[in-house]
Formats: C-alpha cells, structure tokens, sequence
C-alpha cells in the first residue's frame, strides 16, 4: 500500500479510497468473501465501540503494525487484507463516510 501525504488525517476515507471500494465491490459475486468479511466485522464489533474515530484510531494502529511487518497488498484475501475490508464495510454502513467530515 501506498501512503500517501495526508493518509492520517482521514484514515476511514483513504482506505475506502486505497483499497475499499474495490473489495466491497468484489464482495457482491463471492459468498465466500462476504462470510470472511463478516467474521471480520464480528471480531471488530466485539473488541471496539463503533464510532468513527475509535475505528479511525483502530485502524491507524493496524496499519502501522502492517508496516512495521512490511505487508503489501496483493489482491488476495489474506487476513490483513480482510481486516481492512471489513473496516471499510462497517465505516460504510455506519455512515462514517457520508458527511464530508474527516473520517
């Protein structure tokens, strides 16, 4: 993944931009993703309070550990890959993404 100036101000709307839109799409023709990310989902609904900026936080936190662990992004559902699928899902149906605001 590319980090680009900025990422950080607005960590929900650049990962919907960097990575989201395009799994959330591929969600539609595979039940098999759809399960994976709402297991995700699960966990996160669970460990979290879902507000926008605890999921902010939470994911800022996840990509650092990601970098640190030098992770790309290769197309493939791998478990990093559907943690951050899953929190793009839940920004999405949570209405975190709808105001403009910084999320």
């Amino acid at each position: 993944m590319v980090f680009e100036e900025g990422w950080a101000v607005s960590p929900l709307r650049w990962l919907m931009n960097t990575l989201g839109d395009a799994q959330l799409a591929r969600m539609h023709g595979d039940p098999g993703l759809v399960a994976a990310v709402d297991q995700h989902a699960a966990v996160l609904r669970d460990a979290i309070p879902l507000d926008r900026e605890t999921l902010g936080d939470y994911l800022l936190g996840f990509l650092d550990e990601l970098r640190e662990r030098a992770w790309v992004f290769t197309g493939e559902p791998d478990a990093a890959a559907l943690r951050l699928t899953a929190v793009c899902w839940l920004a999405r149906e949570e209405g975190f993404l709808e105001d403009g605001l910084p999320a």
